[in-house]
């Protein structure tokens, strides 16, 4: 089989993923261990029996929904690659908003940031990569989240990030902090999309909360108040849908300048607030 030959039998049978073509190539050039531009340039090559098989059960389990991130390992995040394993959520192109706003809203000066329930590392990563001056301190209650957040960390060579273990605020130690940013489980048990696609094989914890999906920005909303400083910013990603409910709870635990954004597509995304 070559390589030409290989991409088009998978593309046909990925046609139920959102990208076909992608996930072909990805696929492969991990098998491979070259660069996508390899398969434009060398067409024409002939995979190994090896290679072929291989690539034949990776595609095998992406037809079945499981995460493409999680067969190669990596996910594209901000301007850089994550190692990513099932212990974590696969980075979302919305998420990298928060990075966004956050750095919209605080200068270059010395700042003291707490990414909860970093995961990956993804959002703590791109803020300390971007500002250098900054220190970040990442918690996640998953120690194994947090060893893979840390190896994301020195193989992007960031000094200027601390991880801690604990559940949201518990591990900051009632910092004096300017901002706090998360990404916490918001989706509702009931919801039917989480018997759907690649959400079935990411981890349950970090995706469902009680009470509609409110409970854990429930509670960050009211925890993030005896860690951040007067004026400091809380930033919560949210469900599209939550956003109304969102600024109900933020303005119910006293928080002022409340404001949701929207993401790419229009939806209501994350929304800040001050203390």
């Amino acid at each position: 089989m070559q390589i030409k030959q290989a991409l088009s039998h998978a593309r046909s049978q990925l046609g139920a993923s959102e990208s076909p073509h992608l996930d072909a190539e990805l696929l492969l050039a991990y098998v491979l261990g070259k660069p996508r531009e390899y398969l434009i340039t060398w067409p024409e090559t002939v995979l190994e029996e090896s290679e072929q098989q291989a690539f034949l059960q990776l595609l095998q389990q992406r037809i079945s929904g499981y995460p493409i991130a999680y067969l190669i390992g990596t996910k594209g995040f901000w301007n850089f690659d994550l190692k990513v394993t099932a212990d974590v959520l696969v980075p979302r192109p919305e998420t990298e908003l928060l990075v966004e706003i956050i750095l919209k809203h605080l200068d270059t000066k010395k700042h003291l940031v707490a990414d909860l329930g970093t995961g990956s590392g993804a959002i703590a990563l791109a803020l300390a990569s971007e500002r250098p001056e900054w220190q970040i301190v990442a918690t996640d209650s998953s120690q194994a989240a947090l060893n893979l957040a840390g190896e994301n960390a020195k193989n992007l060579q960031l000094k200027n990030i601390e991880f801690r273990r604990g559940s949201w605020t518990a591990a900051l130690n009632g910092k004096n902090l300017d901002a706090i940013v998360s990404n916490p489980p918001y989706i509702d048990k009931a919801d039917m999309h989480l018997k759907q696609g690649d959400l079935r094989y990411e981890p349950v914890q970090a995706l469902v909360a009680e009470e509609q999906g409110l409970a854990d920005l429930r509670q960050i909303a009211a925890e993030a108040l005896d860690n951040l400083k007067p004026g400091g910013i809380l930033l919560m990603e949210h469900g599209y849908q939550q956003g109304e409910a969102v600024r109900h709870l933020l303005a119910q635990s006293g928080y002022n300048e409340i404001q949701t954004y929207r993401d790419l597509a229009g939806l209501e995304r994350a929304t800040l607030a001050r203390r």
